[in-house]
Order: C-alpha cells, then sequence, then structure tokens
C-alpha cells in the first residue's frame, strides 16, 4: 500500500487507515485479529482509535493483539482523548482529563508510547492553551510522537495550529481527522482550506457516508447492518434521504462504468482529494475488509471525479464565495 506523509511532518502512514470503533463491543477478538493481520499483509500502517470506543475495549483489545498478530514496530497507533461519558459535559480537554486520559491509554494498549494522539473534539469549558498544553507535554515526555485534533471547526483549528506554530517549542499539529465523504462534503467549506493553508493532514472518517455509499440501502434497510441496528440506525438514517439517494445512484452508476463495486468508486474518490492523507475504514469482518482495501489499485479518471463533485457539491456562498457576484 502506497505511504505518505502526515501533514508536514516526516510521519508517514498507509493511505488508507483502519478503525476500531466497533472493537471490543461488536468485533470480537477473533474477527479484529483476523482484520489486523489482513490490513497488515495489504501493507496497512495506520490503526486508529479512541479511549471511549467501547469503553476502553478498543484499545485493550487492539493491546492484545499487538507483537502477537502483528508487530507493534509495524504499525502506526493512534488514539484519541478528550470524550467522557457525562450527561453535563461531553468533552473534557483539561490538562489534567488529558494527561491521565493518555496514560490509561497506554496501559491498555500495552506500549510505551503512540505514534499520534488526538484531542477528541474542541471543549469550550478550557481555555484552548491549556489544552494544546498536555500536546506538548505528551510529546516531550515521549508518551507520543506526533499530535493532532479531531472535530475541530475551521476557526478552531486555525487558532490551534498558529498557537502552536507561534512559539518555537510547541508541537506543531500534525493532522486533523473529520467525517469526509461524498454524502458529507461541509469541510470543504472551511476545515479544508485551513488544514491545506497549514500543512495539516486530513483523516476522514466514515469515508463511505457511514456505509450508504456501498449501496445496500439501495433496495431497503439490511437486518445486518449498521441502520437496521436499534443503537446504529440514528447514525445511519441522516444520509437515507433523497438527495443521498441521487449520489448513491451516481456513485453506482459510475461502478458499473469502470467494472468495479461502489465501494471502491466512493473510497478512491475521498483517498485522493486534495489534503486527505489516509481515510480511515471500519469493517465487520476481514473479508470486508479485504474488500475495501483491494482499492488500492483504483485510480478514478478525470471525468468521472468531476461528475461525482456536480452531483456531490454542498452549497456554499457568502462567504466562500465571491460575495460581490451575489
Amino acid at each position: 500500500m502506497e505511504q505518505r506523509y502526515l501533514g508536514r511532518t516526516g510521519l508517514r502512514v498507509s493511505r488508507l487507515g483502519l478503525g476500531t470503533l466497533t472493537w471490543g463491543r461488536y468485533t470480537g477478538e477473533r474477527d479484529a485479529a483476523d482484520q489486523l493481520k489482513t490490513f497488515w499483509e495489504a501493507g496497512g500502517t495506520l490503526v486508529d482509535t479512541a479511549d471511549v470506543y467501547a469503553d476502553g475495549g478498543a484499545e485493550y483489545l487492539l493491546g492484545r493483539l499487538l507483537d502477537d498478530f502483528v508487530p507493534r514496530a509495524d504499525l502506526v497507533i493512534a488514539t484519541k482523548a478528550g470524550s467522557v461519558p457525562d450527561p453535563d459535559r461531553r468533552f473534557d480537554c483539561s490538562r489534567g482529563h488529558l494527561l491521565s486520559a493518555l496514560d490509561a491509554s497506554l496501559q491498555r494498549l500495552g506500549t510505551d508510547y503512540v505514534d499520534l494522539w488526538q484531542v477528541h473534539a474542541f471543549d469550550p469549558a478550557t481555555p484552548l492553551d491549556e489544552t494544546l498544553q498536555a500536546l506538548d507535554i505528551a510529546v516531550t515526555s515521549g508518551r507520543a510522537r506526533y499530535v493532532g485534533v479531531s472535530n475541530y471547526c475551521g476557526w478552531q483549528l486555525a487558532k490551534a495550529a498558529t498557537w502552536q506554530r507561534a512559539v518555537p517549542g510547541r508541537t506543531p499539529l500534525a493532522s486533523t481527522q473529520m467525517e469526509y465523504s461524498l454524502l458529507q462534503r461541509g469541510i470543504e467549506r472551511e476545515v479544508l482550506p485551513a488544514a491545506l493553508d497549514l500543512g495539516i493532514g486530513l483523516l476522514p472518517s466514515s469515508p463511505l457516508g457511514r456505509g450508504v455509499l456501498t449501496g445496500k440501502y439501495r433496495t431497503g434497510t439490511p437486518v445486518e447492518s449498521r441502520g437496521g441496528s436499534e443503537e446504529m440506525a440514528a447514525f445511519v438514517d441522516p444520509y437515507l434521504d433523497d438527495t443521498a439517494r441521487l449520489i448513491v445512484d451516481a456513485v453506482s452508476t459510475a461502478a458499473d462504468g469502470l467494472a468495479v463495486r461502489p465501494i471502491d468508486v466512493a473510497l478512491a474518490w475521498v483517498r485522493d482529494r486534495p489534503g486527505v492523507t489516509a481515510p480511515i475504514v471500519g469493517a465487520r469482518n476481514a473479508q470486508q475488509l479485504a474488500q475495501a482495501l483491494s482499492v488500492e489499485a483504483l485510480s478514478l479518471p478525470g471525468e468521472i471525479c468531476q461528475a461525482l463533485d456536480d452531483v456531490s457539491a454542498p452549497l456554499h456562498r457568502y462567504p466562500d464565495h465571491d460575495w460581490s457576484t451575489l
């Protein structure tokens, strides 16, 4: 698998990442082991997790598989901290909480360091400089090699990145993780331009539109799918409207014309967008993951990319476009 630099850093990662959102809850140890081995054998290196996935179960499961199934040194392990199971405060990005969460992550993972440590979301209750100081401490203490953020809007990302670059010795942000797909192009409004300008690599989550871009919902909701489960139905439902159907139809038409599958077209489109380093792909099992990884050999023709761009184009007007023409 092709390797790409993560933003303006020297860290190289595979251009597809393995997501572990379901590990420890819906994905057991055997399936997780099969996925990790399949990913590694395909040349994959970037494995993304978080301390809240399965209440820490995803990290613990990944830690159990290191070295026994895949050498730790062959992987770029990325985890996140800052989300908390508190109905009154969804995020706690105070220095104390973040550093304690990092220590707990390292213990569950059974490793001395993570390659990429990310703040899971912006916390309006904590001064940003306090949050960012935790990232500096993590790097200088050797507990993290690189740092990034997740779910920051445009001004939040620009402010954080500028703060880190303002004084020598602070650790620059390497990445931002955001949802991005043909069904969700909102980050093109401000986040992506900021990331490109600041040299921050983008790690798209849900690159298959929460599974909808595979085409499996075109004729209904499969019982075994996320949309068919009581816990995940609300997660998928926003992408089952009429607008989404038009985009999914276009993806399926493109796939038919190229003699590939809709999943290949959707993944190749987002993987090769400007500023993208590595989409994060989740799967139920190793077979499903192998199907996604087969996109490595596909590059979409320019005319198909343009057609997909047109059918999925978000409406961006003032102030993003030239306001003098409005």
